[in-house]
């Protein structure tokens, strides 16, 4: 059964550019085809979002192959040929990789379960090679589109406004879920698809892990408060991160606080085109050596995102890429110390030819409730 596409988010032009960008890539690797089982790298390349999908992109033609749960779903979404089979390997990729006559067919090591590999190792001729190609698609989605960017700015400014709408009812007595829960639901009243990923909310000294799960711990008067939001809206994503305090800071958080911000923005101030990545994290932990507190910072100071939260370049210690306008990174220094508390201030950030374009512009001052 094959359906055709009525209509695609990005139009049939983005999605053009995007594969023949893929197939110079292909061609400099001597693939003939390449098999894309992500489901961010099939969504970047064809449109289709649904959960079983695998496509096939070569010289001649790009191929979707799904389920017949899919079947309308894709020929609305899918800016390409649609193939709806039972078996996605013996009546999709096989038979079409035996029609086109490839040898040497590049797939995703990181993305392509084992046992579909072994599926299709055992299924094609011995004459055909399953190549190893790991990040082709994560190359292209690094730099992104004057339509990507517009879209992620829409995340950014509706994780804004509902972190500004929550925080301004923030008191003692809530527990960390309840505001958690309370961000989501903004999110999604202001046309987020949901969040990016599970909303932190930390209080006290929970602040000092990083990735702290919003608990049922009560929030108290006096606590720091870290707040780590982001939006998912049409597919793209945004992260921000902002500190709060319910009454007055105990002066050891607000000198973190201090000297978190002045490593954030020396941190921007190093973003450009053309930058090292590796410079823009000795930024950030050059002002936090100053002030003795480099060993209590942990992460990297910022990843890519996009599709996905987390996506190139990596912004850390040793990282040789350049950054190039039109990527969209996050910059994100922080400080943990288990005994008092932690502070991150996190902003996403657009490269561009003169410096950074920060999209989640707001106030970064230590909010005092």
């Amino acid at each position: 059964m094959t359906a055709r596409r009525s209509s695609s988010p990005a139009g049939s032009q983005e999605f053009e550019i995007r594969r023949t960008r893929l197939l110079e890539s292909l061609a400099a690797q001597k693939l003939d085809a390449f098999i894309v089982s992500g489901s961010a790298n099939i969504r970047y390349l064809v449109g289709f979002t649904g959960s079983a999908g695998i496509a096939l992109v070569g010289a001649d033609a790009t191929a979707l192959f799904t389920d017949p749960r899919y079947a309308a779903q894709a020929a609305e979404q899918a800016a390409c040929r649609v193939r709806v089979v039972r078996r996605l390997v013996e009546n999709g990729l096989v038979p079409a990789i035996r029609r086109a006559g490839w040898k040497r067919i590049g797939f995703e090591p990181a993305r392509l379960s084992f046992a579909m590999f072994e599926q299709l190792r055992g299924s094609l001729p011995r004459s055909v090679r399953l190549m190893p190609a790991p990040g082709l698609v994560e190359e292209l989605r690094a730099v992104k589109s004057p339509w990507e960017i517009e879209r992620i700015g829409r995340a950014a400014t509706t994780a804004l406004e509902a972190y500004s709408r929550v925080s301004a009812a923030l008191r003692p007595g809530l527990r960390e879920s309840d505001v958690a829960a309370e961000l989501d639901y903004q999110m999604r009243r202001l046309g987020a698809e949901g969040p990016a990923f599970d909303t932190i909310v930390a209080s006290g000294r929970r602040t000092a892990w990083p990735h702290a799960d919003a608990s049922p711990k009560l929030i108290s008067p006096g606590e720091p408060i870290l707040i780590d939001l982001g939006a998912r809206q049409d597919g793209y994503t945004s992260d921000l991160t902002r500190m709060a305090v319910l009454g007055r800071p105990g002066r050891r958080i607000a000198a973190l606080h201090r000297a978190v911000l002045e490593a954030q923005m020396a941190a921007l101030e190093a973003v450009r085109e053309g930058a090292a990545a590796s410079a823009v994290d000795r930024a950030a932990r050059r002002v936090l050596r100053r002030h003795g507190l480099d060993r209590h910072f942990v992460h990297s100071t910022g990843h890519g995102l996009g599709l996905e939260i987390h996506e190139l370049p990596r912004l850390g210690a040793g990282e040789s890429r350049r950054l190039r306008a039109g990527m969209v990174i996050t910059i994100e220094p922080g400080v943990y110390l288990p005994e008092i508390g932690g502070v991150r201030i996190e902003d996403t950030v657009l490269v561009a030819a003169g410096g950074a374009e920060v999209l989640t512009n707001s106030s970064k001052q230590l909010l005092v409730i």
